[in-house]
């Protein structure tokens, strides 16, 4: 297969403290963003004309889960498909604690398969807690970091309002990493919306 611009997982935490209808303003945010001329553009007009990207859903440990599987994005059509499928992806993710670095060992295996060669690597978490569950995430970051990976975040706070310093600290690392926040679910389809341009125009 020939090689893309970018390999991009987007991995939302799905562990006890969001609920159902967090959840679904996640899921729906992420489908609209993905859906912006300009989101779809940036991940199609690059050098290579084309993207990989996949969804992942994780908690606690043993519990993470690539819903959708690689998906290459060529054109705006494909973008558009790609969002369809997670407007409706079901949260099958049992709920329970939650487990960034487990999330993180999980997403460098999905890259180690990824179908095509990319430019850049980029791991897109999106979470509301700091881990409490499973191997830190710190250490795996690195190695990540050490592989030329890009690991971002973007940080809900309505329950931890200085998540953005543990994240800066434990869990975003490599070229350009960064993490944003949101203040709570509400404004979450913005907030990813934002995220998405500054990570695909880095």
């Amino acid at each position: 297969m020939d090689d893309v611009d970018l390999a991009l997982i987007l991995a939302l935490d799905v562990s006890a403290s969001v609920t159902y209808d967090e959840f679904a303003l996640m899921a729906g945010g992420l489908a609209a963003a993905l859906r912006e001329p300009a989101i779809a553009a940036a991940l199609t007009g690059g050098a290579h004309g084309a993207s990989l990207c996949a969804l992942m859903l994780f908690s606690g440990l043993g519990a993470q889960e690539t819903m959708i599987e690689w998906s290459r994005l060529i054109r705006a059509e494909d973008v558009a498909a790609f969002a369809d499928q997670i407007d409706n992806v079901p949260r099958v993710v049992r709920p329970g604690l939650t487990a960034i670095g487990e999330a993180l060992l999980a997403a460098e295996a999905l890259l180690g398969m990824a179908p095509a060669a990319a430019t850049r690597q980029v791991i897109d978490v999106v979470g509301d807690g700091s881990s409490n569950d499973g191997i830190a995430p710190g250490a795996v970051r690195d190695r990540l970091a050490a592989a030329g990976v890009t690991v971002n975040g973007l940080c809900i706070l309505h329950e931890e309002p200085d998540l953005q310093t543990y994240y800066t600290e434990q869990v975003i690392g490599g070229p350009g990493g960064f993490a944003m926040i949101c203040q709570n679910y509400s404004g979450f389809a913005t907030a990813i919306a934002q995220k998405l341009i500054r990570e695909l125009t880095a």
